[in-house]
């Protein structure tokens, strides 16, 4: 049994003020809609200065002392994830400094957590914000059941 694989880093973060949430409204169409900002880490970075430089680069802020709250995982492709997997490292962060910016990736609002509901949030953002909320979970991971997609969270 080969005990390595293809894996694919990225990172996503959580910067909350009060009651709102920070989050992009991404125009990419493989994740279109509201959700969190994030992106890959580069060879040889370590996680949280990802998280950091993402933060920076995506939202114009610099977060300060992000704490890993939770993984996402999914294949890269095929059914038992022959080609990989696909790694989110979920961070939350209450400490920022810098005005926010909007990207490439899409434009960034303050939302607040009752106003959740009225906006075009991603499919799984639900799912993505228990994970990362709620102290008894700490993994979201997509698996392929007959040949569709399913939330588990641990």
């Amino acid at each position: 049994m080969k005990r390595t694989e293809t894996v694919e880093l990225t990172v996503l973060c959580l910067i909350r003020r009060g009651d709102e949430y920070l989050l992009q409204d991404r125009v990419k169409k493989d994740w279109k809609g509201f959700t969190l900002p994030g992106g890959h880490v580069e060879p040889g970075e370590s996680i949280v200065d990802a998280v950091v430089r993402e933060m920076k680069e995506e939202t114009g802020l610099t977060v300060k002392n992000p704490k890993l709250c939770g993984v996402k995982q999914f294949p890269i492709s095929g059914e038992s994830g022959e080609n990989g997997r696909y790694l989110v490292f979920l961070f939350v962060a209450d400490k920022f400094s810098g005005e926010i910016v909007s990207s490439e990736e899409g434009t960034m609002h303050w939302v607040k957590k009752e106003d959740l509901p009225k906006v075009n949030l991603v499919n799984d953002f639900k799912e993505l914000l228990d994970v990362m909320l709620d102290e008894n979970l700490s993994e979201f991971q997509y698996v392929v059941e007959d040949g569709k997609w399913k939330v588990v969270q641990k």
